[in-house]
């Protein structure tokens, strides 16, 4: 196995940044990037690279987000204190992300042998390509007809249950090729929010399920495979891309469906399906 360089630290800063908050799997696209680059995609010190990049990912949410972040946190707190705060719509988002960001934090936990080893594998990121795209169809199938019925939700609408039903559905994105972003925003357009709405959801709850990944990962990184400064560049480069791509999607949401990102899934699929036949790439 060769040990990951600058160009290479670079080159997958680049993918995490464009992929994390895009409905088009930052895992499965690192798994590729990785195996190109000659890394073996289940080695733990990889996987460990794989989830502490993101954390370049997440400082770029918080920034972007700050000023909503300290606005929740300021009327959750107010809200553990007085019944009258309890009203605010705040209050209810904030604790929608809280609830919502448990259930991915204990399968993830429970889970973690299988995520970090047989689901490592590319003939398992090209199924999840295949069947989250029909997935995402779905959802905005659903939305479409909830919009017709005017029946759509906007953020000050949003419960504790929206929070829970997203954060169940997130659960799936632990498999490699579905899409942490796909699979919530997704989950909220079947739930009746809104784009805008379910992005940003989505949004807030990548900062605590990643965090915790990105923390728990620390202890298997190995700097004889992925040294510091590779790290330290991954993340930085990560940071810059992800900014911009969160900002970009925003507002391309606005006007448009997630269903535009399955063309490029399927067709990343069936590349990827006939690099591994052919054995162009090996699936670990």
């Amino acid at each position: 196995m060769q040990h990951l360089t600058y160009v290479g630290a670079i080159i997958l800063g680049i993918v995490e940044g464009l992929t994390e908050y895009l409905p088009v799997s930052s895992t499965g696209h690192l798994t590729i990037a990785e195996k190109l680059l000659g890394l073996s995609v289940d080695d733990p010190a990889v996987t460990a690279y794989t989830a502490i990049i993101q954390m370049g990912a997440i400082a770029a949410t918080v920034l972007y987000f700050f000023k909503d972040i300290v606005r929740l946190l300021g009327a959750w707190f107010r809200g553990l204190l007085s019944a009258q705060e309890r009203t605010n719509h705040d209050y209810q988002l904030a604790w929608a992300v809280i609830v919502g960001s448990i259930p991915v934090a204990v399968v993830g936990f429970l889970g973690k042998d299988v995520i970090k080893g047989p689901l490592r594998s590319l003939w398992v990121v090209a199924a999840a390509l295949f069947a989250w795209s029909v997935v995402m169809w779905v959802a905005e199938r659903r939305h479409s007809v909830l919009e017709k019925k005017h029946v759509v939700r906007g953020e000050g609408q949003v419960t504790m249950r929206d929070g829970l039903i997203i954060g169940l559905v997130q659960c799936f994105s632990l498999i490699p090729g579905i899409s942490r972003s796909g699979a919530t925003i997704s989950a909220g357009l079947m739930d009746g929010l809104d784009r805008v709405t379910a992005t940003r959801l989505s949004f807030f709850m990548a900062i605590p399920a990643l965090t915790a990944a990105g923390l728990y990962e620390l202890k298997d990184a190995n700097t004889s495979v992925v040294g510091v400064g590779q790290m330290a560049l991954g993340v930085v480069v990560a940071f810059v891309v992800a900014y911009a791509a969160i900002a970009w999607l925003l507002r391309f949401v606005a006007h448009h469906p997630i269903t535009v990102f399955i063309w490029y899934r399927v067709a990343l699929g069936i590349a990827l399906v006939v690099a591994l036949g052919t054995g162009y790439l090996s699936a670990t």
